[in-house]
């Protein structure tokens, strides 16, 4: 993780893909699209990049001083109308053909940048054209997943040993929150899913007060974050003794994971690898309660291209090196679930081939108190 990160470099990779699409300039108005191109973390800020590798800040007075530290090379104008700033600043400049990131900006926004641009400036989607940078991670940016993956890893270990039963699925889920921060993370990853029992069967189950009991599955999906940039990860545990059924379910969801994980390589076809892991569920006779994508992209977003998906809306290519989630699951309504999820490094030897699970808990299914 040593050295700074090159966000130059990053910028010069992005003006290649406007000349490619023949695009005078792109508005960059996503907050982690920014900081991943400048370093500035802000609430307010936006971006303008060339097609000639020119760039220009635009953020308010609270992050003035921020960005002159964070992004000394980088000129920066202190409005807080960032986008209609730049785009005064690229009409002034002689920039025409605009990219804009309409699936970031709302409909209000929209509208104050179209009237900005006015006859002067034709402007263009610019698509998810920096999330697909951002999906090919340097080793630095895999190094802040690592970290925050071992993080979370020790946290929950330390909430398996406190034990489960007799705790609310809330209690449970803010013991693990505060392990992570006491142990070094900036933040959460998100707002942990504790699901015990029956509410195994809901994939995003919002921790409640329900009481863990002896003889419940319990699925915990929780991260941490670290300079930025997350982990995730899913352990189904049992309350003592496992029935036949907890075990038959665990153990396909296993041997699906597993696959999910061994389909991976750079290059892969996202639809292939969800597929590997899905047959295995299927042939099991549980493709009915497999209800959602075997994973995502994860780094600065929680969830990020790529989607290991077949969807074909979304699916595609691993780039290089990545780091995503292989998270598959059965849901029964009304008895429970499971779900056994790793952070994976994809691309990890020099050659760039390798595979690396990060997270390393492990997956069997353990008998906990």
């Amino acid at each position: 993780m040593s050295g700074a990160t090159d966000h130059a470099a990053r910028r010069e990779r992005l003006a290649a893909v406007l000349a490619a699409l023949d695009l005078d300039a792109a508005l960059v108005s996503g907050l982690r699209n920014v900081r991943y191109l400048t370093g500035l973390d802000s609430s307010n800020a936006a971006l303008l990049v060339t097609a000639s590798g020119d760039a220009l800040l635009a953020t308010d007075s609270r992050y003035a001083t921020g960005a002159a530290a964070v992004c000394p090379d980088v000129p920066t104008t202190v409005d807080r109308r960032v986008g209609t700033a730049l785009l005064s600043a690229a009409a002034d400049r002689g920039r025409r053909r605009i990219g804009v990131e309409r699936h970031v900006v709302t409909a209000r926004e929209m509208d104050a940048l179209t009237a900005a641009a006015g006859e002067r400036l034709t402007l263009l989607d610019l698509g998810e054209a920096v999330e697909a940078l951002r999906s090919d991670k340097d080793p630095q940016e895999v190094g802040h997943v690592e970290t925050a993956c071992a993080l979370a890893d020790e946290a929950l270990a330390g909430v398996l040993a406190a034990g489960l039963a007799g705790r609310t699925e809330a209690e449970v889920a803010r013991d693990l929150e505060a392990r992570m921060l006491l142990l070094g993370a900036e933040a959460v990853g998100f707002e942990s899913i504790v699901a015990s029992g029956p509410n195994g069967a809901v994939p995003h189950h919002h921790p409640g007060d329900r009481v863990v009991q002896a003889g419940d599955l319990v699925t915990i999906d929780f991260g941490a974050r670290v300079a930025g940039y997350h982990s995730d990860c899913t352990r189904t545990v049992v309350v003592g003794e496992a029935s036949d059924w907890q075990r038959e379910i665990h153990a396909v969801v296993a041997a699906a994971q597993q696959a999910g994980v061994d389909a991976l390589s750079p290059g892969a076809f996202t639809a292939d690898v969800d597929g590997a892991a899905r047959r295995v569920v299927v042939q099991a006779g549980f493709g009915e309660y497999f209800t959602h994508g075997l994973g995502h992209g994860v780094g600065l977003d929680i969830h990020e291209p790529p989607w290991l998906t077949s969807d074909a809306g979304q699916a595609g290519r691993l780039p290089s090196r990545s780091t995503v989630t292989v998270e598959p699951g059965i849901y029964v309504p009304g008895r429970g679930g499971v779900r056994i999820e790793d952070t994976v490094d994809v691309g990890a030897d020099p050659a760039g081939a390798g595979v690396r699970v990060l997270t390393t808990t492990t997956k069997a299914l353990l008998s906990v108190e």
